[in-house]
């Protein structure tokens, strides 16, 4: 498995506090002044991106194959574009991303099956580390009540399917030789964001 090294990712379910957590760790490490920290996050402000949000807020209608490729085309720009992940990570800086591949293969791969997804992410290399944050589905949709409109995924019967399909790809993940961390995001977010940092902080990059 090729893995980028000074590359973490933060994945869970909607609702898993994954946003929050990524500007939390913002915060201290901007409090350090060092390694350098690139937070980022998919889909993308990109063009493609901008496409993928309005899919997913319903505002266009597309075919879930459709949007498995969108997301594989942003992740390709975010990867290797300017000012992207490998840039930033090959420069000696952190780079912390709010989802990546493995979103794909389980939000995509409920929605229009495993094949397509697996293909169009396989040739993305793994980040250094994978941090999930677990939750009760049902406690992450109501914590998401007060967002206003939800998106096409921000739904109960599906969250629930995400959060097993999430624990499926995560083993195999696991399996293949990634490390992968898991935090219970049924805690406040303060002590999910002391339990993330105590894992970020054992990265390489916080030794040279």
């Amino acid at each position: 498995m090729e893995i980028i090294k000074n590359f973490a990712v933060l994945e869970g379910g909607d609702g898993s506090g994954t946003t929050t957590q990524l500007s939390i760790l913002g915060e201290r490490l901007k409090k350090l002044k060092k390694p350098a920290f690139f937070p980022t996050f998919e889909p993308t402000e990109s063009q493609i991106g901008q496409i993928i949000r309005r899919a997913l807020k319903k505002e266009i209608s597309v075919r879930p194959e459709t949007l498995c490729l969108l997301f594989a085309a942003d992740r390709n720009e975010h990867l290797h574009g300017a000012d992207g992940i490998l840039e930033h990570a090959n420069s000696g800086c952190l780079v912390v991303s709010d989802r990546y591949a493995l979103s794909s293969l389980v939000y995509q791969g409920i929605e229009c099956g495993d094949e397509l997804p697996q293909i169009v992410n396989s040739r993305f290399p793994a980040p250094e580390l994978t941090i999930f944050l677990d939750i009760d589905p049902k406690t992450a949709i109501d914590r998401m009540k007060g967002r206003g409109s939800l998106d096409i995924y921000e739904r109960l019967d599906f969250q629930k399917k995400v959060r097993e399909k999430y624990l499926s790809v995560l083993e195999a993940y696991t399996a293949a030789g990634a490390k992968v961390r898991i935090i219970d995001a049924l805690k406040s977010a303060q002590e999910v964001g002391e339990e993330l940092w105590s894992i970020i902080s054992e990265m390489p990059i916080f030794s040279t």
